[in-house]
C-alpha cells in the first residue's frame, strides 16, 4: 500500500499540471474540516441530556450518539485514504464535507433517538473520507520537509483545539438556541469548505495506488459493531445473556478473519508489520487509551453537570474550561517542540498526565460540586493535549518513508476506535455502578425515622432512569405517594450517580496507566532488537 497517504515522499508523486499553487488556503480548508470532524466528536457532550430529555432516550441509546459517528470513522479511514490516492484526495475531500454536511443537516431534524443516531452514522462516512485524505492534501500542498513539518504541527493543533473546545462550544450552541444547532452550525461551515476546495486546494494522487480493500474495511466493521453493541447492551441484556455471548464471539472471529486476510491480502488495508513494531504500536496505543479514557469520559462527566448538579448546557461547557483551556495551551508548544522532544519519554509522561487527572476526578459523593473536577480536568487536558500532538507527529518518525502514509492512517483509526470503545465500555462501567448504588439506596431509604418501601417496579424504574444518567432528573419520575420521601430520593441519586461517575474516572485512570507502562517499555524494547528508536 505504497501509495497511501505516503507523507514524506508525496512530492514525488505530484504531476507538474497538478504542482501546488495555493499551500496556505489549502492547509487552511483541511483544518477547517479537522477542526468540524473533531468538534463533533466531543460537541454533543453538552447537548446529550438535552436530547435525552427532546427523543426520550436511554443511555444507550446517547452512547450510539457517539459511537454511531466514530464507528464508520475508525473501519473506513484507511480505505478512504487508499481511494483518495486512486480517485483524488481533492475529489474525495469534497465528497466527503458535502456528505459530512448534509448528513449534519439531517441530524438537526431527526424526530427519534433512532433515526438520529442512523443519520449519525452516514455523518461518520463523511468523515472518515475527510480523515482519509486530510494529511495527505496537507503533504502534498508542502513537499518542502520543513515546512510540510510546521503545516503537519498546525494540523495537530487544530486537532488538540478541536476536541478540547467541543463542551464548550456545544453548551452555547444547546443552551442558546437548542441542541439541533450543534449539528446545523456545520452547514454554512461545510459549504465554506467545500468552496474553498473547489477553488484551491490542488488535485494529487499516488503514482502507484494500491486498490481497496474491502474485505478488509468489511471484516473491521464486523469485529466493531457487534462488540460495541454488547458493551452497550450488556448491562441490560445481561452479560451472560446468549445475545451478548453471541455478539461477543462474531466479533472476535472477525477480528481473527481480519489478522488472517490483512497477513495474506496482496494489497492490505492495515500491514500489520507495522503494528507489531513496538515503537509503532506504543504510538497508536497512546492514541488508543488517550481517546477511549478522557475523551469518552468528558460526555459522562457533561451528563454529571447539568442532569446532577443543575447546570445548563453553557454553564456545563464553561465549567470544561480547565480541560479546554489546559488542551488548548499545551498542544501548540508541544507541536513546535516536538523534534526537540525524545519521543520515547514524551510520550508515556504525557499519558501518565492524562492518567493522574482521571484519577483527581475521582472521589465524587453527593455534596461534591464542580470544581472537584478542576485540578484532574487541567491536568488531563494537559496530558491529551501532548498526546493528540505528539501521535499524530512521531507517526512519521517511527516507521520507513514508504510507510508513513498508512501509519498516520493506523494511529487515527486507533483513536477512533478508543473512542467508540471507551464510551461503550466505560457505560457500561457508569450503570452498573450506579444500578448497585441505587438499588442499595433504595432498599434502606428513610424519611426521619421511618423507611420507605419503594415498590419493586418503581424501584426497577428509578434505577433505570439512573443509569441512564438522569440524575436529579429522576425525581420526575416519583409518583405523588413518595412527595415525602422526595429530599432522600434526591441526596440518593446525587450520591448514585457520583459512584457512577468515580468509577468511570477511576477505570479511565487505571487503563491509562496500563497504557503509560506499556507506551514507556514498547520504544525500548524497539531500541534494543532492531534500532528504530531514533530519539
Amino acid at each position: 500500500m505504497a501509495g497511501t497517504g505516503s507523507l514524506t515522499d508525496v512530492s514525488d508523486e505530484i504531476t507538474a499540471e497538478s504542482a501546488p499553487t495555493h499551500p496556505t488556503a489549502t492547509l487552511v480548508t483541511v483544518c477547517i474540516g479537522m477542526f468540524m470532524l473533531m468538534l463533533d466528536m466531543t460537541i454533543v457532550a453538552a447537548a446529550l441530556a438535552n436530547i435525552q430529555t427532546s427523543l426520550d432516550a436511554s443511555l444507550s441509546g446517547l452512547q450510539w450518539v457517539v459511537d454511531a459517528y466514530t464507528l464508520p470513522v475508525a473501519a473506513l479511514l484507511l480505505t478512504a485514504a487508499t481511494l483518495g490516492d486512486r480517485l483524488g484526495r481533492r475529489r474525495l475531500y469534497i465528497a466527503g464535507m458535502a456528505t459530512f454536511t448534509v448528513a449534519s443537516l439531517g441530524c438537526a431534524l431527526a424526530d427519534g433517538i433512532v433515526a438520529l443516531n442512523i443519520v449519525r452514522a452516514v455523518q461518520g462516512v463523511g468523515a472518515a473520507l475527510l480523515f482519509g485524505v486530510s494529511l495527505p492534501l496537507v503533504a502534498a500542498a508542502f513537499p518542502d520537509p520543513t515546512k510540510r513539518a510546521k503545516a503537519i504541527g498546525v494540523y495537530g493543533a487544530v486537532m488538540a483545539s478541536a476536541t478540547a473546545a467541543g463542551p464548550l462550544v456545544g453548551g452555547a450552541l444547546v443552551t442558546a438556541i437548542g441542541w439541533e444547532w450543534i449539528f446545523l452550525i456545520n452547514v454554512p461551515i461545510g459549504i465554506i469548505a467545500v468552496a474553498l476546495a473547489y477553488r484551491y486546494v490542488t488535485e494529487s494522487r499516488a503514482d502507484r495506488a494500491a486498490p481497496a480493500d474491502w474485505a478488509g474495511t468489511g471484516l473491521l466493521t464486523l469485529t466493531l459493531l457487534p462488540g460495541v453493541l454488547a458493551l452497550i447492551e450488556g448491562n441490560a441484556w445481561g452479560w451472560s445473556s446468549a445475545r451478548v455471548i453471541g455478539l461477543g464471539a462474531v466479533s472476535i472471529t472477525s477480528l481473527l478473519a481480519f489478522v488472517a486476510w490483512e497477513l495474506r491480502a496482496a494489497h492490505p488495508m492495515l500491514d500489520l508489520r507495522l503494528i507489531i513494531r513496538p515503537a509503532f504500536a506504543a504510538n497508536a496505543l497512546a492514541a488508543f487509551a488517550a481517546a477511549g479514557t478522557l475523551v469518552a469520559a468528558t460526555n459522562f462527566l457533561a451528563l454529571y453537570f447539568i442532569n446532577t448538579l443543575g447546570h445548563d448546557p453553557f454553564q456545563a461547557g464553561l465549567r470544561a474550561l480547565p480541560l479546554t483551556l489546559s488542551a488548548l495551551v499545551v498542544a501548540p508548544p508541544i507541536a513546535v517542540l516536538h523534534d526537540r522532544l525524545p519521543v520515547r519519554w514524551s510520550l508515556p509522561t504525557s499519558m501518565a498526565v492524562v492518567a493522574a487527572g482521571l484519577w483527581l476526578c475521582t472521589g465524587a459523593d453527593a455534596a461534591t460540586t464542580w470544581t472537584h473536577f478542576i485540578a484532574g480536568s487541567i491536568l488531563g487536558g494537559a496530558g491529551l493535549g501532548a498526546v493528540t500532538v505528539i501521535a499524530s507527529q512521531s507517526a512519521l518518525t517511527f516507521v520507513e518513508v514508504d510507510r508513513a502514509g498508512m501509519a498516520t492512517g493506523a494511529v487515527n483509526t486507533a483513536r477512533q476506535i478508543g473512542i467508540v470503545v471507551g464510551v461503550a465500555g466505560l457505560g457500561a462501567v457508569f450503570s452498573s455502578a450506579v444500578a448497585t448504588e441505587a438499588g442499595a439506596g433504595l432498599a434502606a431509604l428513610t424519611v426521619g425515622t421511618m423507611t420507605v418501601a419503594v415498590p419493586d417496579e418503581q424501584a426497577a424504574v428509578l434505577t433505570e432512569a439512573l443509569g441512564s444518567g438522569a440524575g436529579q432528573r429522576v425525581i420526575e419520575f416519583v409518583p405523588d405517594q413518595f412527595a415525602a420521601a422526595v429530599p432522600a430520593l434526591s441526596e440518593l441519586a446525587g450520591g448514585a450517580t457520583a459512584q457512577g461517575l468515580n468509577a468511570v474516572m477511576a477505570t479511565g485512570s487505571a487503563i491509562a496507566a496500563v497504557a503509560t507502562v506499556a507506551v514507556f517499555v514498547l520504544p525500548r524494547i524497539t531500541g534494543r532488537r532492531a534500532g528504530l528508536t531514533r530519539r
